[in-house]
């Protein structure tokens, strides 16, 4: 879909405080273009985009369009909403953000990154090594990278890193140079209403990389191997630690603040060879093979090994990714983005094997009730290197209170299936008081939740700390 956008246009983005959205209307913003907003409530992202010149409105009504000349939406806006229905009563043009993006990346090189889980980190480490190269990248994250204190920047060299959202398909619309796909798993099924349309999706963005640029694909993931066994295409390369993986990772040292690790590279034409000693400040081995793909498409593009490695021990991480929020009497609290059943056992498996023998305590806020009901025995056996699992009410994003939900029996699952002890709790006053009274010395508390759980544990580090 080509998109005409004049210099004079007054481009009104619906639902600008999401991830996604904000990104866009901030790159818009930089390039000179006239970007107003609205969205329901106040948020971080918001205050970024008020600070960067961005007239933001909150709340939504008809009378904040008045100017608008072009409207852009989110797959989160609902058909009933005040400012749609008034755009489309004044017949002005609206785009959904995929087709927006794909516009305005268009004449970009782009590394375009997704898959189920990873695919912001990944976009932010590729970021930061593009950065450290002097190359000046355009970036469009789906978090904020620690380094930016943002999730976009307009950068001035030909290149663009995109993390790209399949969870309504869009990412199939974005033009692609390099890709990179991180995972596959069930996630998203309300859209796809299939698992099989979900990895035809993905085997569609694979084929989507055109023959002088490379699909860097994790070799790990029974899925994507599944998938890729049945392309014919010769510009697929393959990481993980999978032996049969073009960049094979090797010798992994963790530490609970670093990893070291090597990377066996195996590449036709030329011989096999080894790269010692890379050091990331990141937990686990899901990261391990985040980092592995940044360093794939880096080397692919030419960027010296010496410039990766330094970029890589710079890299101060993305906010909510396994992020300590504070400490009270050798109690680490850690706020994490993960709400999927392989997050959530990715990131308590990982602090278990760095912690030595302190104790794990689990304070999770369940995301959307369909998530939850479709993967309810997944969620259920993800906790097992848990001491304790902390279940707050389900955040609904958006959802209908769903009356058929009952939290006390998805508790008893999660103790049965992870075999470790569950507290329910109703509210974020109920959470505050048990901490207090409860968690002891030396413990890692760990929130997990795509909801309100990382400003509740940061309101109570105000009152602990």
């Amino acid at each position: 879909m080509k998109i005409n956008i004049a210099s004079k246009e007054i481009i009104y983005f619906i639902g600008i405080g999401g991830i996604g959205m904000s990104g866009l209307a901030q790159i818009m913003k930089n390039m000179g273009f006239v970007v107003e907003g609205s969205d329901s409530s106040y948020s971080k992202n918001i205050d970024r985009l008020i600070k960067s010149g961005i007239k933001v409105y909150i709340g939504h009504n008809k009378k904040n369009i008045k100017k608008a000349t072009m409207a852009v939406i989110s797959s989160a806006i609902k058909n009933n909403n005040k400012e749609l229905i008034e755009i489309k009563n004044k017949k002005i043009p609206i785009y959904k953000r995929g087709d927006m993006l794909a516009n305005i990346v268009a004449l970009k090189k782009n590394i375009v990154v997704t898959g189920s889980h990873g695919k912001t980190t990944t976009t932010s480490l590729v970021s930061n090594i593009l950065a450290e190269a002097g190359l000046d990248p355009t970036i469009i994250n789906g978090g904020v990278i620690n380094s930016l204190k943002n999730t976009a920047r307009l950068g001035k060299g030909e290149w663009a890193v995109i993390e790209a959202d399949e969870s309504d398909g869009s990412f199939l619309k974005i033009p692609i140079t390099y890709s990179i796909v991180t995972n596959l798993d069930k996630e998203h099924l309300d859209f796809y209403k299939s698992f099989n349309k979900l990895k035809k999706s993905f085997s569609l963005f694979i084929e989507k990389t055109p023959s002088f640029g490379k699909s860097f694909v994790c070799l790990d993931n029974l899925n994507l191997k599944s998938i890729i066994s049945k392309h014919k295409m010769n510009n697929i390369l393959t990481y993980g630690f999978n032996e049969k993986a073009n960049y094979q990772i090797l010798n992994v040292k963790k530490k609970l603040k670093y990893t070291i690790f090597d990377l066996k590279i195996n590449l036709a034409g030329l011989k096999r060879f080894k790269i010692k000693k890379f050091k990331i400040n990141l937990l686990g081995d899901h990261n391990v093979t985040n980092v592995t793909a940044s360093i794939a498409v880096s080397l692919s593009l030419g960027v010296k090994i010496k410039t990766i490695k330094k970029a890589l021990k710079k890299f101060s991480g993305i906010q909510r990714r396994f992020t300590k929020v504070f400490s009270k009497k050798n109690r680490d609290f850690y706020d994490d983005y993960a709400h999927h059943p392989t997050e959530i056992k990715a990131v308590i498996d990982s602090t278990k094997q760095v912690c030595g023998k302190r104790k794990i305590v689990s304070i999770f806020q369940p995301h959307r009730y369909s998530r939850v009901k479709s993967l309810k025995k997944d969620f259920a056996e993800s906790f097992k290197n848990s001491d304790l699992v902390i279940l707050c009410p389900v955040y609904a994003a958006g959802e209908k209170h769903d009356a058929s939900f009952n939290q006390y029996k998805f508790s008893n699952l999660i103790a049965n299936k992870s075999k470790t002890q569950v507290i329910n709790i109703r509210n974020q006053n109920e959470l505050k008081n048990y901490i207090k009274k409860n968690i002891l010395d030396n413990e890692i508390v760990i929130c997990m939740g795509a909801g309100s759980i990382s400003n509740w544990i940061r309101e109570l580090g105000k009152e602990l700390i």
